[in-house]
C-alpha cells in the first residue's frame, strides 16, 4: 500500500555537518516511532516502515507523543527510541528517508 504523508523530510542525503552517520542530528533527544503493535518486552517491537509512492522506505518519527497522535492518530502503537539509537535501527533494517512529524492520509491511519 502505498501512502502519501506530508510535513518534514529528512532524506539521508545530508551532509556531513547535520548528520551522525545516516540520521540528521537535529532531532530531538527522544522521538515517538509507530510499531506494529503494543508489546511488554522491548525485544519484540516491530517497526511500522511506511512505502512511499516512489517505492522508498520510510521511517516516520514524531517530536512528541501528541503530535504523534496528530499525524497517525490515537490508534497507532508507538515506542520511545533515543534519536542516538536510530542509527542502529537504520543498521539493522535500512530505510531511505526519515520523516519528522508527519501527517498520515486518514485512510492509510489505523483504525482502533
Amino acid at each position: 500500500m502505498s501512502e502519501t504523508p506530508t510535513g518534514s523530510s529528512l532524506d539521508r542525503a545530508a551532509g556531513p555537518p547535520t548528520t551522525e552517520g545516516n540520521i540528521p542530528m537535529s532531532l530531538p533527544p527522544v522521538v515517538y516511532v509507530p510499531c506494529v503493535e503494543q508489546v511488554s518486552d522491548p525485544a519484540d517491537v516491530r517497526i511500522e516502515y511506511k512505502i512511499m509512492q516512489d517505492g522508498r522506505k520510510a521511517l516516520l518519527v514524531y517530536s512528541a507523543l501528541d503530535r504523534l497522535h496528530a499525524g497517525a492518530g490515537a490508534a497507532q502503537p508507538w515506542f520511545v527510541a533515543l534519536t542516538a539509537n536510530l542509527q542502529a535501527l537504520y543498521d539493522v533494517e535500512p530505510f531511505d528517508l526519515l520523516l519528522l512529524d508527519v501527517l498520515v492520509p486518514e485512510e492509510h491511519r489505523r483504525q482502533s
